[in-house]
This record gives C-alpha cells, sequence and structure tokens, in this order.
C-alpha cells in the first residue's frame, strides 16, 4: 500500500482538493487498493471544518464529491507515510520545521512533478479556486504517473486482484 499525505495550511482548500481528485484519478485507474489517501494542515487554524465552501462548489462544479474534516499534520503522519505532497513553498517550510529538516526523501511540492514546476497559489487569498483546482489535477496526474512508473510492481497488484 502506498501512502500518501496531501498538505495545506489550512487543510480547508488545497490540500482537501488534492486529496479528493487524487483519489478519484486512483479508482478511476482501477487502483484503490493499492492507496491510502488523506490530507492535513500546518496550522490548527480550521481543525474540525469541512472544506471551504466555494472550493467545494469547485469541486462539485467538476463531479468530485467527498467527506473531509481539517486536520493538522503531526510528525507521527510524517513518519507513517510514504509520500507528503505540500501545495507550497511556505507549506514546505513549515514541514520542514516540524520534521527539523528529516524525511526529505518524502517530502514533495505537488507541481514538481509537472512540465511546469510551481506553487499551488492558496485561493484564500487568491479567490481563484478554479486555477487552484486547474493546477492540483495538473499536479495529481502527474504525480499519478510518476508512481505507475516509480512503483509499477507494486500497482501491479491491483491489475491481479
Amino acid at each position: 500500500m502506498i501512502s500518501v499525505c496531501f498538505v495545506c495550511l489550512g487543510n480547508i482548500c488545497r490540500s482537501p482538493t488534492a486529496e479528493l481528485v487524487f483519489s478519484k484519478m486512483v479508482e478511476e485507474e482501477g487502483l484503490s487498493h493499492s492507496f491510502e489517501i488523506f490530507s492535513r494542515g500546518t496550522s490548527d487554524c480550521e481543525e474540525g471544518n469541512p472544506i471551504y465552501p466555494p472550493a467545494r462548489a469547485t469541486l462539485e462544479k467538476h463531479g468530485v464529491s467527498g467527506a473531509h474534516r481539517a486536520a493538522q499534520l503531526t510528525l507521527r503522519d510524517v513518519i507513517n507515510v510514504d509520500y507528503l505532497i505540500v501545495m507550497d513553498s511556505s507549506n514546505l517550510m513549515d514541514v520542514l520545521a516540524l520534521t527539523a529538516g528529516r524525511f526529505g526523501e518524502k517530502i514533495y511540492k505537488l507541481m514538481s512533478f509537472a512540465n511546469a514546476p510551481r506553487d499551488v497559489a492558496d485561493p484564500w487569498y487568491t479567490r481563484d479556486f478554479e486555477r487552484a483546482y486547474a493546477d492540483i489535477c495538473e499536479g495529481c496526474r502527474a504525480f499519478l504517473d510518476y508512481l505507475k512508473e516509480e512503483k509499477k510492481e507494486a500497482l501491479a497488484y491491483d491489475g491481479r486482484h
């Protein structure tokens, strides 16, 4: 099983969007049995809250659904996950502070997998939820393609069962 945690600041916009988009992609490819997918925030400021309504509306507009409650990232999450995927440079710095610079081999920026690496801008501030959704879809597709090559043997399990 490949464990993936998507991370943003509050865990109400970008990271739950990535969690749900990536989960849908994995399901559509028939790989659900091979993944554990969740999301967290680097802050506890939104702990327990649902997806921010404009982010939820954007997901629903694109046919993506799912339940979510915000939770803060813990060191235990980092230790137990295979891939920790952050949305921007600020999230990266927060995670590196939490881990004291350890576990770098499993921490990536989502858009580092895309053809044009960049941050996923925070729609809480930009108000551009469509742009964040498009970037997240691009990054998740590129990340899944990476995993399908990198973890080919492990993912073949779903095809056999």
